[in-house]
């Protein structure tokens, strides 16, 4: 969770016009990680719920919000021309 807070605020804090060309792929390689970990977190939360080990509606809110988060960041991804996988 820290790494994509981290990642959130490192890219939400550059401006897509003024980013050199090393500093443009490393942002990119930072944000499919970060959406790939929410991917994941997203899968557990979702095996946890499942299997009775989160209640339900715990599982539906962290759910709701690594939505939201992924959402996000793809959205961002996309208004700088960034490539996601």
């Amino acid at each position: 969770m820290k790494e994509i807070i981290i990642s959130i605020g490192m890219l939400t804090s550059m401006s897509c016009n003024q980013v050199d060309q090393d500093s443009l792929h490393q942002a990119t390689i930072q944000l499919n990680t970060t959406i790939d970990n929410i991917q994941d977190m997203k899968e557990w939360m979702i095996e946890d719920q499942v299997s009775g080990h989160v209640e339900w509606e715990y599982a539906e809110y962290y759910i709701e919000y690594l939505n939201e988060s992924e959402n996000l960041l793809i959205d961002f991804a996309e208004s700088c021309e960034l490539k996601i996988d």
